[in-house]
């Protein structure tokens, strides 16, 4: 896999706040896991939405992730509102995450990522224009 990254990308990982740099940094390091085991997937482009660190495959839907000042004890992942995407992790995964609305999944800074889970629903992202047509995104 082919990992194209804007480099304005590093200075927001570098400018949060040290409390929640590692927990930063984590995301994107699922995101770059469930990305390159993806079999067929050749570009990841690691660039900014918003101001905020996202990731953009051919096939697949957007992933958005960010730490802001207005709730300084969390931070979360995005996912387009619009698709099924998080309606369908809340069926699958309903009690391991906490959600907003149907837009985002959302970590406290002291939470313990279920790692295995959520690479799960970063795979059903990253590949979401392939697998939207099956139930429950072929989970």
């Amino acid at each position: 896999m082919k990992l194209t990254t804007n480099p304005k990308t590093e200075e927001v990982f570098e400018n949060y706040p040290k409390t929640v740099q590692s927990q930063m940094n984590q995301l994107r390091a699922l995101v770059l896991e469930a990305a390159s085991e993806i079999e067929g997937l050749q570009n990841l482009e690691e660039t900014l939405k918003w101001g905020e660190p996202s990731y953009l495959t051919k096939n697949g839907s957007t992933v958005r992730m960010d730490w802001k000042t207005k709730t300084p004890e969390q931070f979360a992942i995005y996912f387009k509102c619009t698709s099924k995407l998080v309606t369908t992790f809340k069926t699958i995964y309903k009690d391991t995450f906490h959600y907003e609305g149907n837009r985002a999944i959302i970590f406290n800074l002291n939470d313990n990522i279920p790692e295995t889970e959520l690479k799960h629903c970063i795979t059903m992202a990253l590949t979401y224009h392939k697998i939207k047509h099956l139930p429950l995104l072929g989970a």
